[in-house]
């Protein structure tokens, strides 16, 4: 009888209790912490939390989710300050949060690799000694949501979801974050990873001609530059032959005289092959001599590892999604591959055009979703019941009116002491480490900024922090990125 009174008592109460799942708009959780870093013990604040999004009538109209880490017991005004993305767009400011420049890392292997119990343990590589970080979730990302008003209307997605909308909202809600936390004096950068290259390319122009707030340093990881995908245009796909030999190289599928070079050693014949011969080649089409496209297809097998016929059936127009399908197709039968092609896919069938499914996202999908969600509840403990969106719904994007490319040139033609870095893995087959080269060739033609660009590459793919190695090199890279970008008492002029 007991059993049966309980369970109707549950039945009978629970609709009393329950409520609408909702995000709160504006709060804040603070925790404390330390950290080794580099031998050093360092004590940090964490504040997580959400902060408005403001319509022109100053209503909330969305919230964004964030983590701010800050060292404690150090001079603010000195000290940089770091505002991070990911991208997507609709990706969570996940991946670079427990995997790279925060305080914790995933419990994964040395080569990024999920491993059980799930979680994360202390990154004694994080840049968190020398800068402060705020990772920002846009719109539908993690726990940000759009707010309804009071008739229980959602504002319109276009405020949100698109490069120009994107970032004009974000740069509003930068400029309230900097004044809450009092951090104008401070050193500040932005850093973008994938898409979030293109947003913070926007972004440094945004900041300093509508906000006013001027940086030192804008740093691209493994950037999308949409100049590029968003076209119809062959001869972009000769940007992608570097990444077919770093690929090829690493799965040992090159001829026996290149095979047996270190990769660095390979790299740079194959791009200026690419941007001198293939790209040429392709511009001409259809019209290209029989005996010209018979010698470039020799030349881009002999560089990538497929056969010549596959690459003549192409056109010599060879696709990313044909290469991670193709490459192992005689070989071991598996697909490569796309954000990082070292990891390997079994499809159902070994004929078609591109693979069943990207075997690295669901390796990172793997570890990165049950730590998060248990980082946030355990370690930063805020407590909510609104799913953690690793991706969310941010569609139709408008990528109307890209001049993403000429914002970051005019915002560092305005600021002398703006400089750039851009990192990018070798094996990224999505976003190509020289498709990246070649955006940094493209920011300024006039070539008079180019010695504040920096690039550096890493052996591994799109999140090349995942390989412990890179991990180490990566942050240590951003370290030096900073001391260079440091004004140094210096004033800002030519």
């Amino acid at each position: 009888m007991k059993k049966y009174l309980s369970i109707f008592l549950i039945i009978s109460v629970c609709p009393i209790f329950s409520q609408n799942i909702k995000i709160p708009t504006d709060t804040t959780v603070v925790t404390l912490h330390t950290l080794s870093i580099k031998n050093q013990v360092i004590s940090y604040q964490a504040t997580t939390g959400t902060q408005p999004v403001w319509n022109e009538k100053g209503a909330p109209i969305a919230t964004l989710f964030y983590t701010y880490y800050e060292r404690t017991k150090t001079d603010k005004k000195k000290r940089p300050l770091i505002f991070s993305f990911n991208g997507g767009p609709g990706s969570a400011s996940v991946w670079m949060h427990i995997a790279y420049t925060g305080p914790k890392v995933l419990n994964i292997d040395e080569e990024g690799y999920p491993i059980q119990p799930y979680g994360v343990k202390d990154n004694p590589n994080s840049i968190l000694d020398v800068a402060d970080i705020v990772y920002i979730n846009p719109v539908n990302t993690g726990y940000s949501r759009m707010i309804a008003d009071k008739e229980g209307k959602l504002p319109e997605r276009e405020k949100f979801f698109g490069i120009n909308a994107d970032i004009k909202y974000l740069a509003e809600w930068m400029n309230t974050f900097l004044t809450r936390i009092n951090r104008w004096e401070s050193p500040k950068y932005i850093i973008g990873e994938s898409y979030g290259g293109t947003r913070v390319m926007g972004l440094a122009n945004e900041l300093q001609n509508k906000q006013w707030m001027y940086l030192n340093g804008v740093i691209m990881v493994s950037p999308a530059d949409y100049k590029l995908y968003n076209t119809s245009q062959p001869i972009y796909s000769s940007l992608n032959l570097p990444y077919f030999t770093a690929a090829a190289w690493y799965h040992n599928m090159l001829p026996s005289d290149l095979q047996k070079k270190d990769l660095l050693d390979i790299l740079p014949e194959v791009e200026d092959y690419a941007i001198n011969k293939l790209m040429p080649a392709l511009a001409k089409g259809g019209f290209i001599s029989y005996e010209e496209k018979q010698s470039v297809a020799k030349k881009m097998s002999y560089y990538s590892g497929l056969t010549e016929t596959s690459i003549l059936q192409n056109n010599l127009d060879v696709s990313t999604s044909f290469f991670w399908k193709d490459l192992l197709r005689n070989k071991t039968g598996q697909t490569i591959g796309r954000l990082d092609s070292r990891y390997l896919g079994l499809d159902k069938t070994e004929a078609g055009n591109s693979p069943d499914f990207n075997p690295e996202l669901t390796s990172w999908l793997h570890s990165f979703t049950p730590a998060i969600n248990y980082y946030i509840h355990e370690y930063l403990n805020f407590k909510t019941d609104i799913k953690y969106n690793m991706f969310g719904d941010v569609h139709p994007w408008d990528n109307r009116n890209d001049n993403t490319r000429e914002g970051l040139r005019k915002a560092m033609a305005q600021n002398p002491y703006l400089k750039v870095l851009i990192q990018s893995g070798y094996y990224d087959g999505a976003t190509t480490y020289f498709g990246a080269k070649y955006t940094m060739h493209q920011v300024d033609p006039s070539g008079k900024m180019k010695d504040r660009f920096t690039f550096k590459g890493y052996r591994s793919g799109h999140m090349m922090y995942l390989r412990k190695d890179d991990l180490k090199k990566a942050n240590d890279d951003l370290r030096e990125f900073i001391v260079a970008s440091s004004s140094n008492g210096q004033a800002a002029k030519y």
